[in-house]
């Protein structure tokens, strides 16, 4: 492994490191509704601030044994969980991103560079961008898990970061518009090589594996209307933010309503409806419905190590949501292709929407009728 990719490997771990710290700041201080900026990190014993290489992330931790410097009040474990797997996630995602370069992103004119550890500046660009999303993500899962709550706070501001990196990074960027078409057009390529992004065959758009995954992985839909084409269109990359946004909140909110009329009590929070239109925002709609149903597995992992250790089985479902986007995220390369020729066909999805509403409706009807019934004696 070149030198080069060890030094970023661990600039990368601290930054992460660093940015931990500052979400332990915000996970304590949001659900109170408390100014991020404004006081200083103090101990919650003693109320004196906290100096500087107290505070310094996972170091200060270790060194103090998890106490104040002062007062000798121990801090919560989570402050240093929290900043170790934002370290590790950081690092973990820079080498997935780029040095794999999982997403396939084009090398540009740096290929030669590349074995040398150098990755293209667009790849930086992707990578910042979904560490963000890492950011947030996190921070909701921790925020869910102390106290069942996300605020909106938090999910309002990542879908506002979200949405700017929509326009900012339109699909197929950094792909440029010739070599998305070329490759969606690939053996049909013949008079239509040349054709236009708005005006392709609809058809193609259902080949899987034809769209060359950008930072944001697919258009809105395709073929699009000429003043909406993808290609570099800050428009049409604001379309696929605004879009994944709504249908990331609209999805869990229509299966919580479905749910709960049937079951009798609530189903899913409406944080958890939030947090999916953060990630809707920064991945679009096609990866927010997969990361959705990709999150179910996670989520009955966790719910079985609830039962058996907690011995509780109230189960937050953000920190679930929040694995599942990111396994999406990162394995869309083999994930979409196995949903793209249903994801561009509107016949099939509005189909699949009207059933899937029906069964999940009769599920929960099953399930009440099983919670509901007399107690044997």
């Amino acid at each position: 492994m070149p030198l080069v990719v060890i030094y970023w490997l661990v600039m990368t771990f601290i930054l992460g490191a660093v940015v931990g710290s500052f979400l332990n700041v915000a996970i304590y201080r949001l659900p109170k509704e408390k100014s991020l900026l404004w006081p200083a990190s103090r101990c919650g014993g003693c109320h004196q601030p906290i100096r500087w290489f107290h505070n310094l992330p996972i170091l200060s931790y270790l060194w103090l044994r998890g106490r104040c410097a002062k007062c000798g009040t121990r801090f919560s474990s989570r402050y240093l969980v929290v900043e170790l797997v934002a370290g590790l996630g950081f690092a973990g995602l820079y080498f997935l991103e780029m040095v794999i370069n999982i997403h396939g992103w084009p090398i540009g004119q740096r290929g030669a560079l590349l074995a040398f550890g150098f990755a293209p500046p667009v790849w930086w660009c992707g990578y910042l961008f979904h560490a963000l999303l890492f950011s947030f993500l996190l921070a909701a899962a921790v925020c869910d898990l102390d106290g069942m709550e996300i605020p909106l706070s938090l999910t309002l501001t990542g879908t506002f970061v979200g949405l700017i990196g929509s326009v900012l990074f339109p699909w197929p960027w950094p792909w440029s518009p010739d070599e998305a078409m070329r490759h969606l057009l690939q053996g049909n390529a013949g008079p239509n090589a040349m054709m236009p992004l708005a005006f392709q065959p609809g058809q193609e758009w259902k080949i899987p594996g034809s769209i060359v995954e950008g930072i944001y992985a697919w258009p809105l839909y395709g073929p699009l209307p000429e003043w909406l084409a993808p290609g570099g269109n800050w428009l049409s990359g604001l379309a696929t933010g605004v879009a994944g946004a709504l249908v990331g909140t609209f999805l869990v909110r229509a299966i919580s309503f479905v749910f709960s009329t049937g079951l009798g009590k609530e189903a899913l929070g409406l944080g958890d409806a939030d947090l999916m239109m953060m990630a809707g925002a920064f991945l679009g709609w096609q990866m927010v419905v997969v990361a959705f149903f990709v999150s179910v597995f996670p989520g009955l992992l966790f719910g079985l190590v609830q039962i058996a250790i907690i011995r509780d089985n109230r189960m937050p479902f953000g920190p679930s949501l929040a694995v599942g986007t990111l396994i999406t995220c990162l394995c869309w390369r083999w994930l979409g292709a196995y949903v793209q020729p249903l994801m561009f066909d509107g016949i099939f999805l509005l189909t699949l929407l009207v059933l899937g509403g029906f069964v999940m409706f009769v599920m929960s009807l099953l399930l009440r009728l099983l919670q509901g019934g007399p107690d044997r004696v």
